[in-house]
């Protein structure tokens, strides 16, 4: 029997749950096979993010992501959980540059990925350029906190407003993407007490990211999830199941069966009737002789 339809995730849908104080959940992932997943559990929202540079692509930073590249992994998410609200990040130098080159960027990415959203990174500085998006009718999300497109000039990926200026400034921010047009807020890497306050001047979605529990939602990175980034951990993530492990423990069963002649075996295997190997053998031997009917 096949699933029921699922009832697609909107905007209108995500504000009712933050106005019924009704956790919000979101995911990072990057496939179709994925986000299957993530859209047969249930949850709202998936983040295709540029992060994908580094678990899947091997950069050092989010850097060198492209806006092909976002595209593609977009597309595939939306073909994965057509009812799930995906979000689909701007790459680096996709927005920053001008009005013009935002809206441009955003377009293309919502056209050809079937995205919900874009998110950019940036607060008070990119307040012009959520301002064009939405006022092309285009939703988009604003990234505050650690921004990983600006992470050299952040000191790296570190906790952001830890003092009460720069934690002021990250309050003020939110305030004004917010007057920009942004339909939602996502806070990475701030003390649990700013995300708080954030989150009760806010009349849109905040969701957090290593920021605490008091906002409208929570995000996490797949590959987190389930330890299958090995260059990093980070301790604002959970890891819920050691798939990696299980993985590694499959590979090395399928090598040591391959290598002592296990696999494949007979199940795994299709053969041929012994007539039709015959009159292969024949017709090797003389490749020019008529093929003969065989019963």
């Amino acid at each position: 029997m096949s699933e029921p339809k699922k009832v697609k995730v909107t905007i209108p849908r995500l504000r009712r749950k933050m106005e019924t104080a009704e956790p919000i959940t979101m995911v990072t992932c990057y496939d179709y096979s994925t986000a299957h997943l993530v859209e047969r559990v249930g949850l709202d929202m998936i983040l295709v993010g540029d992060s994908l540079g580094m678990t899947l692509l091997g950069y050092e930073s989010t850097l060198r992501v492209t806006m092909e590249d976002m595209i593609r992994h977009g597309a595939a998410v939306r073909r994965g959980a057509p009812a799930s609200f995906v979000v689909v990040d701007m790459p680096y130098m996709s927005y920053q540059s001008s009005n013009e080159k935002a809206v441009e960027s955003a377009g293309r990415l919502m056209a050809e990925s079937a995205a919900d959203a874009v998110k950019l990174e940036g607060g008070r500085e990119m307040a012009d350029r959520i301002r064009a998006i939405a006022g092309a009718g285009i939703p988009v999300m604003a990234h505050l906190g650690l921004t990983p497109q600006s992470a050299s000039s952040l000191g790296g990926f570190r906790l952001q407003g830890k003092t009460a200026r720069a934690a002021l400034r990250i309050v003020e921010d939110a305030a004004l993407v917010e007057e920009a047009g942004a339909f939602s807020i996502l806070v990475e890497l701030v003390p649990d007490r700013v995300c708080e306050m954030v989150t009760a001047r806010a009349s849109v979605p905040v969701i957090g990211l290593g920021s605490g529990p008091r906002a409208h939602g929570q995000l996490l990175i797949f590959h987190d999830l389930f330890g299958l980034y090995p260059d990093f951990t980070p301790r604002m993530a959970k890891r819920y199941a050691d798939v990696a492990g299980v993985m590694r423990e499959g590979l090395r069963a399928y090598a040591k069966d391959v290598r002592e002649g296990r696999f494949p075996a007979d199940e795994h295997t299709f053969t041929m009737e012994d007539a039709q190997v015959e009159e292969l053998r024949r017709l090797m031997a003389d490749p020019g002789a008529p093929a003969r009917p065989l019963s």
